[in-house]
């Protein structure tokens, strides 16, 4: 089949949505945002609310109620107003949470930047440093440090903001250490960019989502140990803070227990709030991603190839459309339109060059498509049930069971840390419909493993992955594939890694275990011999479409799209000969025309 190129023209728009969006429409983000902007702006419009001053004394006001002698919520057990105070203690709270998420961000990010980018030198002795500032007991250390800061809360939060710094310095060094070694990182420095200039441009920017995400709890930290040195009565006692005043409020509970009351409510609901707001920058800088959409019926349109018929078949792929977001914030398809059907007992190819959109479309009938994807359109049916919008728990239910996957890498999908067979047992064990012993889970795995034609399986299930051969360890994937008994086998570039008779005896093995079990085989290759060799029919993707599909035999004969014909053309044999001109290299190994 072919497909009309006004077709990504005519697919609907779907934007991204900013994080800043993404924390507009969120509830959680909204309110707590929302609190503690009224409480900040309480703060820096106390002059206007109150004419009291925080330590002024009224002693005809003592423990006086709600709304008595001008006091809005009352008088404290020394006559001072209750509303004053806390508005100060805002200010005081605001100041301590400025003050120690600012010297933890300062120290932290670029001290994480520095040991994480550079070598082993500079990162050992930052590592000594910070390592040596997390065995100093913080709140002990605030205290015997107040002769030092003479108990002023401000020194009191840079000395704590030093103490933080630590975690902030580990969370930016670990992803730090995990970019620098990128390829667009070393693509800047074979361009002559300074350290400095790569560290803000392109590690940076990898950092900042965190670093936010961070300050937040930063921030309610700092509030909440200056409270609590405040309610132990250390530091200055003419500074209003919610921690005095719950202190004061607790030794006058039964009294007047709204003393107590209003300074704990106004604490907690910060602290909340910035636990709240910390978390929801989380989900929209990390987690906030753009969602699938939640197909209810593909979407048929003439140009998709499928009008006037249904496509039927064990596995159906109806004009799926996946997408993902651009540095703009649009989105660019990568798979669009792309219907395919494989039968039971049927092997389908589908090929095309790197970048076609072949894996992506293994991975959305997986449901294992990145966390960014989007699913603009589209149906995904196995076996009549609809994949599209099942929950992770219900993806689960299917994947190892219903559908199996075979990957392009053995070697890098086994653990090295376990057995071959420790593993295999696992997941049978999970795979298994009833609950199943150790033993009996041991048992089905050497049968399996003597089944994919290993010799010794009992060796082999003692070993680890790194004494096992390729093709010995894409044995054991693929027993552990069909363990289930799978009605669909996705098997990517399974052969790819091996060597040609190895290939040969791996393709005869997926071959066998298809006429036993009766699976149905989604074959992504990009090599047109294993096609030839195992495929009943084939589906050929190009940019993310299916441009041509048909039976095997006939797809070789007679192809009838143009990119078919350059793939098939491209094939070398003993009859093509290369037909352009000698390259002529000199002494020092340049290519010369």
């Amino acid at each position: 089949m072919t497909t009309d190129s006004s077709q990504a023209a005519t697919a609907p728009t779907a934007h991204r949505r900013s994080a800043l969006r993404t924390l507009l429409k969120d509830p959680q983000a909204v309110i707590s945002a929302s609190l503690l902007l009224v409480v900040v702006l309480l703060g820096l419009l106390t002059p206007l609310l109150t004419d009291h001053g925080a330590n002024a004394v009224d002693l005809d006001a003592v423990n006086a109620g709600v709304g008595e002698h001008g006091y809005l919520l009352g008088g404290d057990k020394s006559g001072r107003d209750i509303f004053t105070r806390l508005l100060h203690s805002i200010n005081t709270s605001v100041v301590s949470a400025l003050i120690g998420a600012s010297i933890a961000l300062a120290i932290g990010v670029t001290f994480g930047l520095v040991g994480g980018y550079f070598g082993r030198r500079v990162r050992g002795v930052t590592e000594w440093v910070f390592s040596l500032i997390m065995t100093f007991p913080g709140l002990l250390l605030l205290i015997v440090l107040m002769p030092v800061t003479k108990g002023d809360f401000r020194a009191t939060m840079v000395v704590f903001g030093v103490l933080l710094s630590p975690g902030i310095y580990r969370l930016v060094r670990n992803l730090v250490v995990g970019v620098k070694n990128e390829l667009y990182v070393d693509a800047a420095r074979v361009s002559g960019l300074p350290d400095r200039r790569i560290l803000r441009r392109h590690v940076f920017t990898v950092v900042r989502g965190p670093v936010v995400i961070a300050t937040a709890f930063l921030a309610g930290s700092s509030i909440a140990v200056q409270s609590g040195l405040a309610f132990l009565g250390v530091g200055e006692s003419t500074v209003p803070s919610f921690g005095a005043m719950i202190s004061e409020g607790f030794g006058n509970l039964y009294q007047e227990p709204l003393q107590f009351l209003w300074p704990s409510l106004s604490l907690g609901m910060i602290t909340a709030a910035l636990v709240l707001l910390g978390n929801s920058l989380r989900d929209a800088l990390e987690g906030g991603r753009p969602k699938p959409v939640k197909i209810t019926a593909p979407e048929r349109r003439p140009d998709a190839g499928t009008a006037g018929h249904t496509v039927t078949g064990l596995l159906t792929v109806e004009d799926l459309a996946l997408a993902y977001p651009t540095p703009s914030g649009d989105l660019k398809e990568v798979v669009s339109g792309v219907t395919l059907a494989v039968e039971a007992g049927e092997t389908v190819g589908l090929v095309g060059e790197s970048g076609s959109g072949k894996t992506q479309t293994a991975f959305a009938v997986l449901g294992v498509l990145p966390a960014e994807a989007v699913v603009t359109r589209g149906s995904i049916r196995l076996d009549g049930r609809e994949l599209l919008g099942l929950r992770e728990s219900e993806l689960r239910a299917v994947r190892g069971t219903s559908i199996a996957y075979v990957p392009q890498e053995p070697m890098s999908n086994l653990d090295p840390s376990c057995t071959v067979g420790a593993q295999l047992v696992e997941g049978v064990r999970a795979a298994a419909e009833s609950p199943m012993s150790r033993k009996e889970a041991r048992d089905t795995v050497l049968a399996l493993l003597r089944k994919v034609g290993i010799p010794d399986p009992a060796r082999t299930f003692r070993s680890y992955p790194h004494q096992i051969s390729g093709g010995m360890a894409q044995r054991v994937l693929i027993a552990g594939a069909v363990a289930s008994r799978p009605l669909l086998l996705i098997a990517d570039e399974p052969t790819t890694a091996l060597d040609v008779t190895v290939q040969a005896e791996i393709l005869d093995l997926l071959r066998d275990l298809q006429k036993e079990l009766n699976m149905a085989v989604l074959l992504v290759t990009h090599n047109f011999g294993v096609v030839a060799d195992i495929c009943d029919r084939v589906a050929v993707m190009q940019n993310g479409t299916v441009v041509e599909t048909g039976d095997t035999e006939d797809l070789f004969r007679e192809p009838r799209h143009p990119y078919t014909r350059m793939l098939l053309d491209s094939i070398l044999d003993e009859d093509t000969l290369r037909a352009d001109p000698a390259a002529t290299v000199d002494a020092l190994g340049t290519e010369l025309r």
